[in-house]
């Protein structure tokens, strides 16, 4: 762990592998178990190979939960969808650089509505690609697999990027969360933790 990060290492659960027949119970256990907020990953079928959760679910989860949402969008067209997922209960809304036209004006609109702005990268996505963005950004994800599913296996290749995005996060001066997604388990979290990364996901 990088000794500029700005917090303490936080593990955000995924509730992709939950029973979903199960969620608002599950939310409510995985709050007792003691987690610092909990994921959503939503997925259009479109700019991912699978289909997920609407508003509608997330919003009749909340009631059950002591911590923060985060929504992943892992979508086309993030814009349509972000107010939506807002006003379901999630503070936190994570857009994908590769699918938002025009990054700056999609971040800055996710502060504009009251939540804080979160920005993901593909493995194969270059860290330069925040560079211009991060006075508009609270989080910076880096994409440990590629998305679309859970229980893939953690792509060590990206421990160099997660170091870079460490060093352009403490350059800034700036207070930005540095998460990772994808195959982090207790012999990979080390890597990514090392590389820079300080909240985790956690998921199958």
């Amino acid at each position: 762990m990088s000794e500029s990060s700005v917090h303490r290492p936080l593990i955000v659960p995924s509730v992709l592998p939950a029973d979903f027949a199960r969620l608002g119970e599950q939310v409510r256990d995985l709050c007792a178990a003691g987690v610092d907020r909990i994921q959503w990953d939503v997925m259009d079928g479109v700019f991912v190979p699978n289909l997920t959760f609407g508003p509608g679910v997330i919003a009749a989860a909340r009631p059950y939960s002591t911590v923060g949402f985060e929504a992943h969008l892992m979508v086309v067209n993030p814009d349509q969808l972000i107010s939506e997922y807002i006003d379901a209960g999630c503070e936190l809304i994570i857009v994908h650089a590769e699918a938002c036209t025009h990054l700056h004006r999609t971040l800055a609109r996710i502060r504009e509505l009251g939540a804080r702005s979160g920005v993901a990268l593909n493995p194969h996505t270059p860290a330069e690609t925040v560079a211009h963005v991060l006075a508009e950004t609270d989080l910076v994800l880096a994409m440990t697999v590629n998305p679309g599913f859970g229980g893939q296996p953690y792509i060590p290749a990206v421990e160099p990027k997660i170091a870079q995005l460490r060093r352009m996060i403490d350059e800034s001066g700036r207070a930005i969360e540095l998460e990772v997604d994808g195959g982090i388990t207790a012999d990979t979290i080390g890597g990514a933790g090392a590389a820079g990364a300080d909240v985790f996901i956690s998921g199958s």
